[in-house]
């Protein structure tokens, strides 16, 4: 894998997975650890600019380190990438998933205590058990009706990027406080409990079936060069983008007449 994004090496470091394809480098097993921050810029370089966002809760296996930044892959589809120490800590296990667009950490079960954090949909969190309304964390007390036990996914990629509409758009980011047009529709996959790359050259080559102009259906995927939104009924999309600087549902005619490319796939991934 010659994609740096998938490349597990740094700094003359690789990981065990390498062995027999690099020479004259250093090789370990790396240790694993979860993001404990609501969220932590991944990047191309330490404190570089910004590949994608890893939400609490996703699992790092570390490589190497450098100038308080740690070098790793994500356990969710092998993303490479720097990531400040500090967002990092111990791999506990994790029994919930945030299912609604976004929620708060209180440090009591209380909603006119001051809250601690704000997460987003998908971070993943330890629960231990349940007071009055509230899930128990070891962060703190989470409204229990955001959350839905691992496993338990939702049903409906177009409604879960609804969820998302008016977010503003971030390049390369994750989260309802910010995300980038890849970054919705892997948002929206993962809701679904379903694999889904990064990056939208990735979503790209996903396996699916060619969808003819004209035939989309809700949750079909289009593509053009840097760019991927979602069907949300026929002849309209939702999408994250930059001309709204925001995520948006429009006609999928005007969003077309926009672009600067063509449309280099329509899929339908099953």
């Amino acid at each position: 894998m010659t994609d740096r994004r998938y490349f597990r090496a740094a700094g003359g470091v690789a990981h065990d997975s390498l062995k027999g394809a690099l020479e004259g480098v250093l090789f370990v097993p790396g240790r694993w650890l979860r993001v404990v921050a609501p969220l932590a810029d991944l990047c191309a370089t330490p404190g570089g600019a910004r590949d994608r966002q890893m939400l609490l809760g996703t699992r790092i296996c570390v490589i190497t380190e450098c100038d308080g930044h740690a070098f790793g892959f994500d356990g969710d589809e092998g993303y490479c990438g720097w990531i400040a120490e500090e967002a990092l800590g111990d791999d506990l296990s994790v029994s919930h998933w945030v299912a609604a667009p976004a929620t708060h950490v209180y440090g009591a079960p209380d909603i006119k205590q001051r809250e601690r954090m704000a997460l987003s949909m998908g971070a993943r969190l330890q629960v231990t058990g349940e007071v009055g309304r509230f899930a128990v964390t070891p962060g703190g007390y989470v409204p229990a009706r955001h959350l839905r036990k691992i496993g338990d996914w939702r049903a409906d990629a177009v409604a879960v990027a609804r969820d998302f509409l008016g977010t503003p758009y971030l390049w390369g980011g994750n989260s309802r406080d910010g995300i980038d047009c890849s970054g919705l529709v892997q948002a929206a996959f993962r809701a679904l409990g379903r694999d889904c790359p990064g990056d939208s050259d990735l979503q790209s080559l996903m396996e699916g079936a060619e969808v003819l102009d004209g035939a989309e259906e809700a949750g079909d995927l289009i593509f053009w060069a840097g760019h991927v939104a979602m069907v949300s009924e026929p002849g309209r999309l939702i999408h994250a983008n930059a001309h709204h600087m925001a995520v948006t549902e429009e006609p999928m005619a005007d969003v077309l007449a926009r672009a600067e490319e063509p449309v280099i796939r329509r899929l339908r991934v099953g």
